[in-house]
Formats: structure tokens, sequence, C-alpha cells
């Protein structure tokens, strides 16, 4: 019964996902006065590769290719997905000309509010009460993932009252989310079949498996990318002087 109620969520994930990234782009597109065309060939080529992305993640899952290595020679083909991914998606953002005119017309209400999403983490724990992922992975993944939303809705929320601990709310959220992401991927490999499977050894995770395993080869790179994208912001959006401009850009 899970299984047919995460691959219908997962699902659904693959185009909400994409899309809410994709309209975060256009409105960065839109207050950044970009050039009609060069915004819609630069959103249409990212749409046009996340829809590839993740479509070509489905037949490797359902192959088995993204387990855990087996052994400790065995190529760790996750985490070309995984962190090759969200590497990828933050060099798109910061070494192109487009890509930076872009996230320059966002800010931080809109990086940090990608990470509200995250509260789909909640699927984890669904599985570990309906008996199909070990508690060992599912508890501080799942409630890191919820927690990691939280925190977004916190910042989120003082950033749209201008508080003054809005930029330090923000910093809170972002490492939350990235050592959740750290906890997950460790307690994943240890959970699972694999040269590191230390734990849950009578009812190995399923994380890596179709259809679960579309949060380590597609979802969790795009939270990643949103990290990095909102890190480098917090770096950019203080004057020489130290004083906040989060909201100081033009709506």
């Amino acid at each position: 019964m899970f299984i047919e109620i995460a691959t219908s969520f997962v699902g659904f994930s693959m185009s909400f996902l994409p899309a809410a990234a994709l309209a975060l782009l256009a409105v960065g597109a839109v207050r950044s006065k970009l050039p009609p065309v060069r915004a819609a060939w630069a959103i249409g080529s990212v749409g046009v590769l996340l829809g590839a992305w993740a479509t070509g993640m489905v037949p490797l899952a359902r192959s088995g290719m993204l387990m855990p290595p087996a052994t400790f020679i065995d190529p760790p083909y996750i985490l070309i997905p995984l962190i090759g991914g969200a590497v990828f998606l933050w060099s798109l953002g910061r070494f192109t000309s487009t890509g930076r005119t872009i996230l320059g017309g966002l800010d931080q209400r809109h990086l940090i509010g990608f990470q509200v999403f995250r509260v789909m983490g909640a699927l984890l724990l669904l599985g570990w009460l309906m008996g199909d992922i070990p508690w060992q992975f599912a508890l501080p993944a799942g409630i890191g993932d919820i927690w990691a939303g939280i925190a977004a809705m916190q910042a989120l929320n003082a950033l749209h009252r201008g508080a003054p601990d809005a930029q330090a709310l923000v910093m809170r959220a972002n490492v939350i989310g990235l050592l959740d992401f750290a906890v997950a991927i460790s307690t994943g490999l240890m959970t699972s079949e694999g040269f590191l499977h230390l734990m849950a050894l009578d009812a190995p995770n399923i994380i890596n498996l179709y259809p679960l395993a579309l949060f380590p080869s597609f979802f969790v790179p795009l939270f990643i990318a949103f990290h990095l994208f909102s890190i480098e912001a917090l770096n950019q959006e203080k004057r020489p002087d130290g004083s906040n401009v989060l909201l100081s850009r033009s709506e």
C-alpha cells in the first residue's frame, strides 16, 4: 500500500517541484527586466533539462542502478545526480550571465521560500508507520525535512515582516536544511544494501529504489541548489557598512 502512495506522491512531485522552480525563475526574469526572448530561452532550456533529468532517473531507479555501491571500489552512481546535479544547477546560476541576472531578480523570500516544500519529507514517516522504511532512517530524515520546512516558513515570515532577525533566521534555515541532508544521506547509506550497510539489516531501506529513489536523485539536488543560492545571496545582501538589504530589491 505504501509503495502505491509513494508512487503517486513522487509522480506529482516530479511535476510540481520543477514547475515551482521554473515559476521562480520567471519571477526573477521579470523583476530583473531580462529581455523576453532571452528569458523564454533560458527558462525553457532549464525546463527541458529538469524534465529529461527526472524522466531519466526513473529507469535507473527501477533497474537498481542508484543503489549504494556494493563494495568500496564500485562506482557510487547515486552521487552523480545527487551531488553532481546540485553543483550543476548552482553553476548555471553562478557562472552564466543569464543565470546571474535571473537570480539577481529574486530575494530571500523566493530563495529560502522554496525550502517550505521540504515538509514533503513527511512521506518518510508514513513509510515508517506502515512498516516499509526503517526507523533509523525515516525518523531523522523525515523529522529533519519537516523541521527544515518549518524553519523556512519562520524565515519567510520574518522576511515579510521585515524583522531585524530575518537574516539570522534565513541562515538558520539553510544550516538546518543542509545538516538534514547530511544526516539523511549518512543514515540512508547505513540502512541500505551496500558496503556501508550497518543498520536495519533485517529490513533494508528502500530509499534508493523506485519510487523513493527520486528523492536523492532529483528532489534533493533541487533543494541543495536553492540552499546554495540563498547562502550566496546572504553574502551579497549586505552593504559595505553591514546594513541588511534583504528586501531592498524592487517588488
